[in-house]
């Protein structure tokens, strides 16, 4: 795993109008984040206003090791402990490798499904969108006249599919097969 690098996936339950101070703190963190030792980049997914309010951040380094290292330094703890009365829960973070956040919903703690089933799962949710987006979406740009490409189109069809399973279909589709998943 050290040659593979590694994510942090973090989930922030942020009070109650507390999000514009949580904010200012994600000005602050972030920086100190990307200069750490073996940082490759970072994503954060902000929740949806008036529905949700939990922060997930995902952090990729290159290592295991420089990751626990960002993970467990004094600078992180000190911004954390900064933060801490904006958390409606404690800071929560789980480290993995590769696409396994996709299957370890929250109330699962480190339990991930075997590989084959990631596999099945993945693929059965991929299929159908990789036929029905770019059936959707080619027309569309057609229509908006801009010419066709093999490389822009796979660039926009892949992107549209990709966000749509992280943000849409894996969280449900993880929750519909849940007990085939982890038996």
């Amino acid at each position: 795993m050290e040659n593979q690098g590694a994510s942090v996936v973090i989930t922030h339950h942020i009070l109650d109008g507390k999000q514009s101070q949580y904010e200012k703190w994600l000005d602050e963190i972030v920086p100190v984040t990307k200069h750490s030792e073996g940082f490759i980049d970072l994503q954060i997914i902000r929740p949806i206003p008036d529905l949700t309010f939990v922060y997930t951040v995902i952090i990729r380094f290159d290592t295991i090791n420089h990751l626990k290292k960002w993970m467990q330094s004094e600078d992180r703890k000190q911004l954390i402990e900064k933060a801490s009365p904006l958390f409606r829960k404690n800071d929560h973070y789980q480290i993995r490798s590769g696409l396994d956040f996709l299957f370890t919903p929250e109330n699962e703690g480190n339990k991930v499904p075997v590989r084959w089933k990631q596999f099945l799962a993945t693929w059965s949710a991929i299929y159908p969108l990789s036929v029905l987006i770019p059936a959707l979406i080619i027309p569309v740009l057609r229509y908006l006249n801009i010419p066709a490409n093999h490389y822009s189109d796979g660039f926009i069809n892949s992107g549209i599919i990709v966000f749509l399973m992280v943000f849409a279909v894996m969280p449900n589709y993880t929750r519909l097969i849940k007990k085939w998943l982890y038996q």
